[in-house]
């Protein structure tokens, strides 16, 4: 039997299948500072955080106030650029913006959860800005108790260029306070993984037990100090022998008030 070859040969000038490329994420802009700026709104702050997921290491907050004039090239949401980025644009950033840091450490993080010590960090370092803001931007959907107006924006890191630069000094910052936790405490890794539960981390955990650095309730932290330092962990309260207590007192209650009677 003889094919039709012509027949599994698209001809050459059928449209061929259309390939969509993946439009890249959009970079942070300055334009919603600018529209304050039109408004005679002015100094306008961005703020972010770095360090809120990791078992070890305090959270970073940064806040940053852009000179309109002088915006350094190719900010950006501190994930989306390398370390090496990130160093050359924090050294940028100092050298013309104002810029503040405030740090909670992991004892504050234990004692008011990661979500209070975030946000107290972040509004103390819009306080530490050496000129007050009028707006604040802070990354998120939590906005701050400033005095001057505050706007919340998910995802702002990416967004608004003012909340990408508090992120890039946030998040320079602290990797460099865990490189240097990490020659206090050798055999952890600190300088690798800046204090999140990777396998090695963890690994480290089992090994050696939590350091001082450690958020004492992450759930990885509290079961190496059960296994490391067991005398630390308050014992399950017996409810059973409790509740017998309670009735006790009660039942006693009950009888001294129908005494009285």
């Amino acid at each position: 039997m003889i094919r039709d070859k012509s027949a599994r040969k698209p001809a050459k000038d059928a449209p061929q299948p259309s390939v969509t490329k993946k439009a890249a994420p959009a970079r942070a802009s300055f334009r919603r500072e600018r529209a304050l700026i039109k408004r005679g709104i002015w100094p306008v702050a961005g703020c972010d955080e770095a360090g809120r997921g990791p078992l070890a290491g305090p959270v970073v907050a940064a806040a940053v106030i852009l000179d309109p004039d002088r915006v350094p090239r190719g900010i950006d949401d501190s994930k989306r650029l390398t370390a090496e980025e990130r160093e050359k644009l924090f050294d940028r950033i100092c050298a013309t913006a104002q810029v503040s840091v405030a740090i909670a450490s992991p004892a504050r993080i234990d004692r008011d959860n990661i979500l209070r010590a975030s946000l107290w960090a972040l509004k103390r370092a819009v306080l530490a800005l050496p000129e007050a803001p009028r707006h604040v931007f802070v990354d998120g959907r939590d906005r701050l108790d400033t005095d001057c107006d505050c706007e919340a924006v998910i995802g702002g890191d990416g967004i608004v260029l003012s909340i990408a630069a508090a992120s890039i000094v946030a998040k320079v910052t602290r990797d460099r306070l865990m490189c240097a936790l990490a020659q206090d405490c050798p055999g952890y890794g600190f300088e690798q993984h800046k204090g999140y539960g990777v396998p090695e981390h963890l690994d480290a955990l089992d090994r050696l037990g939590p350091t001082v650095h450690h958020r004492s309730f992450f759930a990885p932290v509290a079961a190496a100090r059960a296994k490391h330092m067991p005398w630390t962990v308050e014992p399950a309260r017996d409810l059973f022998s409790a509740t017998e207590i309670e009735l006790r007192v009660q039942a006693g209650l009950e009888i001294d008030a129908s005494a009285n009677l």
